[in-house]
């Protein structure tokens, strides 16, 4: 007799049971009930595809924003400077009887201002960069309009001792990801309202994060007299990690007046604006 508690299937007409079973039929397949450790499996793979599509998005599609929108501003603050000259000029620094000029050096501009362009023909023959004063990550590092920040208790541009400037190797616009490139005699340009600092690269050095001695103005040597102009650039190394830190040297060349653009330069310098 069959149990009334489990329905049996309906057989269709023209069907006998054999061993329990009708011909015709297929036995349905238990019904597995989730359990939670295959929901917790499903929640993690999920979360690990959203993960993957932010660092993709993060590393790629932002970075390529933010550089043009960063490269635009430069273009266009480094522009309005040249304007500006071109109103009205400033001379030509007359050497003295050694053949040294009078090098014109800014006073410290305040937190979070743009001071400075800065062009490097070695990391693409368009980049360029703003730089800020302090090197503060939301408000400089990670500006859509800056990118490169100086370190506020290092010295101007032009001025003797260490200018030293901090910029992200990867992510924000990749800023600095192709510092390791450099190639020793490469142009450093580096232009404020004042005029045209030129810098030469000289060497590299790495050291860990806390090798703070490399913003000394003579980098390393804290009893030592500054006698030359030097700039330092830091960024984070190896790329997408911070493990250590990439320091490049480079050695003070010489000045322009803001209207007379680095010939090496002149077809790039304020290309890009609004872009």
């Amino acid at each position: 007799m069959a149990d009334p508690t489990e329905p049996e299937l309906r057989r269709p007409r023209g069907t006998e049971r054999r061993g329990g079973r009708s011909r015709g039929t297929k036995q349905r397949k238990p019904h597995r009930r989730p359990t939670v450790v295959g929901v917790l499996g499903e929640i993690l793979i999920t979360a690990g595809v959203l993960v993957l599509l932010f660092l993709g998005w993060q590393m790629w599609w932002n970075n390529l924003v933010v550089d043009k929108q960063q490269s635009s501003a430069a273009a266009s603050q480094s522009q309005q400077w040249i304007d500006d000259a071109l109103k009205a000029p400033k001379p030509t620094p007359t050497p003295d009887e050694n053949g040294k000029i009078d090098i014109p050096v800014m006073a410290k501009p305040a937190d979070y201002q743009a001071f400075a362009v800065i062009y490097i023909p070695r990391l693409g023959a368009d980049w360029k960069r703003t730089i800020r004063q302090t090197v503060d990550v939301e408000k400089v590092l990670n500006s859509y309009t800056a990118g490169v920040g100086h370190y506020a208790d290092t010295q101007m541009p032009g001025q003797i001792g260490n200018f030293a400037v901090a910029g992200h190797d990867s992510g924000w616009g990749n800023t600095f990801i192709d510092l390791s490139k450099l190639h020793i005699g490469d142009k450093i340009y580096v232009q404020t309202q004042d005029g045209w600092y030129t810098y030469v690269f000289r060497n590299f050095e790495y050291v860990q994060p806390s090798a703070v001695q490399v913003l000394l103005p003579v980098p390393r040597q804290p009893e030592a007299t500054p006698t030359e102009r030097l700039m330092t650039i830091t960024t984070c190394n190896p790329p997408f990690a911070a493990g250590e830190r990439l320091i490049a040297y480079n050695v003070f060349d010489n000045y322009a007046p803001p209207q007379d653009v680095p010939s090496e330069i002149a077809a790039v310098v304020g290309a890009g604006q609004g872009g």
